[in-house]
């Protein structure tokens, strides 16, 4: 019995966290560049498409740009070693919106 609350538990835990990770609209008409690094001088692994939104696992300060929502050294965390500049992702913020990464 024990056994099978403790699993209903971590599901529940994983689903709660799940939820909690926010998807943002990247600019209008901005093909965003996807890197491997917070900042302009890492490569970059892919562009995301016009009209995409990302999730923001965490935040990390990096290479300061200007983009559509202002200049910013904030870079988001969308996916396990891939970053966009916070500049060009409307968070309605002009500081962190989720917790730094690691």
């Amino acid at each position: 019995m024990l056994a099978g609350l403790t699993g209903a538990l971590l599901m529940v835990g994983a689903a709660t966290a799940e939820a909690a990770v926010r998807y943002y609209p990247v600019a209008p008409g901005v093909s965003l560049a996807v890197r491997t690094g917070p900042g302009t001088s890492y490569g970059i692994v892919r562009y995301l498409p016009v009209g995409a939104q990302v999730p923001i696992y965490c935040q990390t300060p990096g290479t300061t740009v200007t983009g559509t929502y202002g200049t910013s050294n904030i870079w988001d965390n969308i996916a396990n070693g891939e970053f966009v500049a916070d500049a060009y992702v409307k968070t309605g913020s002009d500081g962190y919106v989720a917790s730094r990464c690691a």
